[in-house]
């Protein structure tokens, strides 16, 4: 969690708030890459793209 504690406040310093949805979008997809991998929901995804 201070990872993300940490790049919260660089935004916030910084003014880069810009780079919030672009980390959000590799969070999530970082996601379904691990829910893809090897479980049940993976022929679920795949039918999505």
């Amino acid at each position: 969690m201070s990872l993300f504690r940490e790049l919260w406040e660089f935004m916030r310093a910084r003014k880069k708030f810009w780079l919030l949805p672009i980390f959000l979008i590799m969070v999530l997809l970082g996601g379904l890459l691990v829910l893809a991998k090897g479980s049940a929901v993976a022929p679920f995804i795949y039918t999505l793209f």
